[in-house]
């Protein structure tokens, strides 16, 4: 799978309208062939930073990139933005979410 995680700073006085700007993408992006999960969190550090965590089957990261609503995001996001949004995105051996060894809840 690609995972990818993206670090989004944005202007204060876009935060609080951040999740609206970028709704219809991330619809858009869950509903793709391929799309494994693509989930907003916010800092409880910086109230201005959005923290996106998203994967993709191996062979669906290409149409992701080329579709009309990643596009569409492209030109949308730069208006509430402080600076280039800082992205790790690597393919790694996993297939989905596992259980975490050093914590067990009964």
């Amino acid at each position: 799978m690609i995972f990818i995680v993206v670090k989004f700073t944005v202007k204060p006085e876009w935060s609080e309208r951040w999740i609206d700007l970028t709704r219809d993408f991330t619809e858009a992006t869950r509903e793709e062939p391929g799309n494994l999960w693509f989930d907003w969190s916010r800092s409880v550090e910086d109230p201005n930073q959005f923290v996106l965590v998203e994967a993709f089957q191996d062979d669906a990261a290409e149409a992701h990139v080329s579709s009309d609503h990643f596009t569409q995001a492209m030109q949308d996001m730069p208006q509430a933005l402080v600076k280039t949004p800082e992205i790790i995105s690597e393919r790694i051996g996993a297939e989905g979410w596992g259980q975490m060894g050093e914590l067990t809840v009964a």
